[in-house]
């Protein structure tokens, strides 16, 4: 890694500030070693918080330089022993002697690949998960209540059934994308994990903090709206109409999302 390069510096700023944002210990998001973060350096490498570490707390050593090459070759693959996933995971390293990334680049390395993305950020976010662990999960993804979620958080969310996180979880990832594409002509902004957690993903670091910010507001007053009968949700046709609307695709360029 050329630590004096200025793409990789300021990625690296960044996605220590976001880090620092998504693991805030009052914001209920991530706690210990839960959740990781990355940015796109190019084509070709990409930054992801080591395993373990604490997103709150992430310092500038706890940040992997990773070659996308040796993960993205897993996707395609039916039947790989959690020995090749370890190995491909430190073959990934740009430094040998660097940490070792969480197991979840494997699903970052594949989102910093599609157009327009550089930030991936992942957390635990407790309202949210209050959801996705209950029957309801599917239809908070599907679902909206208000219009600030329709702007930062996008007309549906894309939901994936529960899989056990590492190859597995990236592979649904990947095709999950794939179906939400060719339905809707766009990515999510949010990808809602059933019991695990949830993934928003942007063009930049405030991006990836608004979508999360809103998706768990949205979390917390459907909660409150179902303890008095509701939610009620918005037209499909009305949420549709949000999404589209020339000046709110402004007001996301002004706000940097």
């Amino acid at each position: 890694m050329n630590v004096q390069d200025p793409n990789i510096q300021q990625k690296r700023y960044a996605l220590l500030e976001l880090s620092h944002e998504l693991g805030r210990p009052d914001r209920g998001w991530a706690i210990l070693g839960e959740g990781n973060t990355s940015a796109r350096i190019d084509q070709e490498r990409f930054l992801v918080k080591a395993s373990g570490r604490n997103l709150g707390g992430l310092r500038p050593e706890d940040v992997v330089e990773c070659r996308v090459k040796p993960l993205s070759d897993l996707l395609g693959r039916r039947s790989v022993t959690d020995e090749q996933i370890n190995s491909a995971l430190c073959d990934s390293r740009a430094e040998s002697a660097a940490k070792k990334p969480s197991v979840e680049a494997l699903f970052h390395g594949y989102l910093l690949s599609l157009p327009g993305i550089e930030y991936v950020g992942h957390t635990h976010a407790t309202a949210v998960n209050k959801i996705l662990c209950s029957p309801r999960a599917r239809q908070f993804a599907l679902r909206r209540i208000f219009p600030e979620e329709v702007v930062c958080c996008g007309s549906e969310s894309m939901f994936i059934p529960y899989v056990d996180p590492g190859l597995k979880l990236a592979q649904s990832i990947q095709r999950g994308i794939k179906s939400y594409y060719r339905r809707k002509k766009t990515y999510p902004r949010v990808i809602l994990l059933q019991n695990h957690g949830i993934i928003t993903i942007g063009q930049t670091a405030q991006a990836v903090l608004a979508a999360m910010m809103m998706a768990d507001k949205a979390a917390c007053i459907w909660l409150g709206s179902s303890a008095l009968g509701g939610p009620v949700f918005m037209p499909k046709k009305q949420v549709e109409r949000i999404a589209h609307r020339l000046d709110e695709e402004i007001r996301r360029r002004e706000m940097n999302i």
